[in-house]
């Protein structure tokens, strides 16, 4: 028997990997509402905030039906309300939302979506649709997860944008009431879940701590835009560290 063939003798085939299990479409709806709801209903923060920092309700309906995503619109009345420059506050709401061109490029591949649905698709990409088409098995569960998420999201987030805006003078002084913490808060539990790695963790909370300290020394609307070198700085770190350990296991430092 010659090499090749003893080789190929011993070689054992490779079972085939199982395929993920379809998921019912029951059970993609009620995700995809659960969130949907969940997150739409603090549009009505929303309004109730703009209307507070002065915005016109054509105004603020305007940004909740153009703009829609809901960090960076209250990152701009905000930035407005506590008199910071149009520019910077609408510069800090442009790099909140600049993520979502990222999930885009992932949905895209995973949604398939033909070049004529892509554009009115875009509008819908947030990090709720992300987090729900994303969790799903296959594509035809994450387009309807992306469907009912994006759907649900974006018809009660601008009904209680509106309910919000037009109900804000009955509220009296909103400040008062923290509503512009609503959005946020709500942002931070669907990110909590998804920082799984040390590094991850280690951004967030580099980026949490930099916006601490500039709040009170930077004009509003920077500090976010600060808080942004928290992912970058943490990279360049690792990326040290991994060459560091590279070396020292060329150079046989770590062999006992």
């Amino acid at each position: 028997m010659s090499e090749q063939t003893e080789i190929r003798s011993t070689e054992r085939p490779v079972p085939p990997q199982p395929a993920a299990p379809a998921k019912p479409d029951s059970a993609v709806i009620r995700d995809a509402l659960g969130v949907g709801v969940a997150v739409g209903l603090s549009g009505f923060a929303f309004g109730v905030t703009s209307a507070g920092a002065g915005l016109s309700l054509l105004q603020t309906c305007a940004l909740s039906l153009l703009v829609f995503t809901g960090a960076s619109q209250f990152a701009l009345v905000g930035a407005l309300a506590a008199g910071g420059n149009p520019l910077t506050a609408a510069a800090g709401a442009f790099f909140l939302g600049a993520r979502n061109a990222f999930y885009g490029l992932r949905l895209s591949a995973v949604l398939g979506y033909r070049a004529a649905l892509k554009p009115l698709a875009a509008h819908w990409v947030i990090d709720e649709t992300t987090a729900v088409t994303l969790a799903q098995p296959d594509r035809r569960s994450a387009r309807l997860g992306f469907t009912v998420t994006g759907l649900t999201l974006y018809v009660l987030w601008n009904l209680t944008t509106f309910v919000g805006a037009l109900g804000a003078e009955a509220l009296g002084d909103t400040r008062a009431w923290g509503l512009d913490a609503a959005s946020p808060a709500v942002f931070l539990a669907l990110l909590a879940p998804m920082l799984r790695t040390t590094v991850e963790r280690v951004a967030a909370g580099l980026a949490v701590v930099l916006v601490m300290v500039t709040l009170p020394l930077l004009p509003t609307g920077v500090p976010v835009l600060v808080s942004a070198l928290a992912a970058p700085a943490v990279l360049v770190v690792q990326g040290r560290r991994e060459r560091v350990t590279e070396n020292r296991t060329a150079t046989g430092e770590d062999r006992s």
